[in-house]
């Protein structure tokens, strides 16, 4: 049953308490959980409401104000789609989808720039089999014996779908020469392919993925992963198919695969929606086989939302592995027109991906709780539970396993409903160390809103302790940008 919270003017005993009491508690480790955005909206007294207006409005102009969340940086801000960085010798080197040029490409000193669009076309003839207009999300490696690989998707002459095809060259500027007369990957029966991208793993062994284009034919989709000889060419057995678009909030569309291994752990980054939307996003699946089975993350890893608008529609995404840490490249739809490229820091939380300036939930009530409970059915709330009765001197919640890629100011963003009467606060402890107060302006019970603070984080992991303040709050969750 939904517990009665205590009041502030007056503590409610009896059955219900004794029975709180005497409740065993179960805590698990703060992880990712589904969101319930369909909260109702439970509305305070008239001028309880009245006031909790303005409250929000003016912490909302406070948070605005203040906010300090580092977020992904605009690196070349012009049309350069579906990027694609790599640094061999002393530079970076980052290719595009066609605009102009059949192969776009820029060049830097360090990923954060500054970058200089170069003037050439670094695939200046495409294969035989292939007409310009459509050359997309090209990938660019280098191969053992030195020659630069180019994996690049055309327009198909004979068919109008999209295939892949591969050219080499001596310098990774160009210009790259198509290999052979035909494309390397063509399954015109399950609508073309796009997307190719390249993995060599730790033991030296090379891998081809790539897309299905099935969105084009009203087919499924899939990521196919194909084990390829040393020249990058040469197929070695068949194609495994290993993630497919299955997901609501994939709009039927998954592309633009990735992969990296960290640690024993595959962790493969794939877009998903319609790409000229603010839908579009990026999310990752793990395996401990380059073949899977994968397992998709629940929440997307970046979304417009996630990064507050500060990047609309990130996808096309490629991830740098850097000596100077690593980054995560990707597009996002300019104001003026065209995708640019940002750059965000990228860490590895047991794994697992962590984008600096993306938001990461944490469920409060899987955090450690003292002298306060778990509720559940809490209508409207994330994951349908929430961290209660954090009502006593003693009473906190520890979230902790929160990891950061690099050290500095983040913005903790905390979900709650406040049914008191006067605007409500918790002490909030970062690793150990006192790190102020967060307010809770009115809202009434299960009325979940948000409220932000700035606060230092360390890279790596960190732990955040909320604790009895004023008045009285419930919390349904954390999350970290």
């Amino acid at each position: 049953m939904v517990l009665p919270r205590f009041s502030p003017l007056k503590l409610v005993a009896g059955a219900a308490a004794a029975a709180l009491a005497a409740g065993a508690l179960t805590v698990a480790p703060a992880v990712a959980a589904p969101a319930d955005d369909g909260a109702p909206a439970v509305v305070a007294p008239a001028d309880a409401a009245t006031r909790a207006d303005t409250l929000n409005a003016d912490a909302a102009a406070t948070d605005a104000a203040i906010q300090t969340t580092v977020r992904p940086s605009l690196v070349l801000d012009r049309d350069f789609p579906d990027p694609d960085v790599s640094k061999f010798g002393n530079t970076y080197y980052a290719y595009a989808t066609n605009q102009g040029k059949n192969l776009p490409w820029a060049t830097a000193p360090d990923p954060d720039g500054p970058w200089t669009f170069q003037s050439t076309d670094a695939l200046p003839t495409l294969g035989a089999w292939a007409k310009t207009g459509r050359t997309w999300a090209p990938d660019v490696s280098q191969r053992a014996d030195g020659k630069y690989l180019l994996y690049y998707t055309a327009w198909h002459n004979a068919s109008g779908r999209q295939c892949i095809g591969a050219a080499l060259a001596d310098s990774p500027g160009g210009p790259f020469v198509p290999v052979g007369s035909d494309p390397l990957i063509c399954p015109l029966e399950a609508g073309g392919a796009i997307d190719a991208s390249s993995f060599v793993d730790t033991d030296g062994t090379r891998y081809i993925l790539w897309k299905n284009d099935g969105n084009a034919i009203g087919a499924t989709t899939w990521i196919h992963v194909q084990r390829v000889a040393a020249d990058g060419l040469t197929f070695q057995g068949g194609a495994t198919q290993v993630l497919r678009n299955d997901r609501a909030d994939e709009a039927g569309i998954i592309e633009a695969p990735v992969v990296t291994k960290v640690g024993g752990k595959y962790v493969l980054f794939y877009s998903a929606g319609p790409y000229s939307t603010n839908s579009y996003g990026t999310n990752y699946a793990v395996a401990d086989s380059i073949t899977g089975p994968y397992t998709k993350a629940f929440r997307f890893l970046m979304t417009t939302d996630s990064l507050d608008g500060a990047v609309s529609g990130p996808g096309g995404a490629d991830v740098l592995r850097d000596a100077g840490g690593d980054k995560l490249v990707f597009h996002g739809h300019r104001d003026a027109g065209g995708r640019g490229m940002y750059v965000a820091d990228l860490g590895w939380a047991n794994g697992n991906p962590v984008v600096r300036g993306s938001r990461v939930r944490y469920e409060a009530e899987r955090g450690t709780l003292n002298n306060c409970t778990v509720r559940e059915n809490a209508a409207g709330a994330s994951d349908g539970k929430v961290a209660a009765y954090i009502d006593h001197a003693d009473s906190w919640v520890d979230v902790g396993s929160i990891y950061v890629p690099t050290s500095g100011s983040y913005t903790l963003h905390v979900g709650y409903a406040n049914g008191s009467a006067v605007t409500a606060s918790h002490t909030v402890t970062v690793n150990g160390s006192s790190a102020g107060s967060i307010s809770y302006p009115i809202t009434g019970w299960d009325n979940w809103q948000q409220s932000s603070k700035d606060i230092t984080l360390q890279a790596g992991w960190n732990t955040i302790r909320l604790g009895k303040g004023t008045a009285f709050t419930e919390l349904d969750y954390i999350e970290v940008a």
